[in-house]
């Protein structure tokens, strides 16, 4: 199934929208784990560590692949791309905003002193 690049975008960040789901990127990002080492930090069942892990596939944020009775979870970071981009445009929006309020100090101070004189 081809995603548009919108579509895409929206499944990444329903992804990343859950702290569970967040926190198992994290940890699969250190190294890849069976399910169960996925499983083991969280006060959940098996069964809802399994709905993440879909959410997760769905978005293909991460991969799972079989090695003997084992379901090994590895991160795929490039696909954080294009959220990353996406998030980038706005860093770069907000610190031309937060430039412009740095200087706004300085103007301000430079019209108090000819008010002065």
């Amino acid at each position: 199934m081809v995603k548009t690049s919108a579509a895409r975008l929206d499944t990444v960040f329903h992804a990343l929208s859950d702290t569970t789901r967040r926190s198992i990127l994290r940890d699969v990002a250190r190294k890849e784990k069976t399910v169960g080492e996925v499983a083991k930090p969280y006060q959940i069942s098996l069964a809802a560590v399994s709905k993440h892990l879909k959410v997760l596939e769905s978005a293909e944020l991460i991969a799972r692949e079989r090695r003997g009775s084992f379901q090994i979870v590895r991160l795929c970071a490039e696909n954080l791309l294009p959220a990353e981009e996406w998030l980038a445009w706005y860093e770069a929006f907000w610190n031309r905003q937060l430039g412009v309020l740095h200087t706004y100090p300085e103007e301000g101070d430079k019209d108090e002193q000819h008010d002065h004189e």
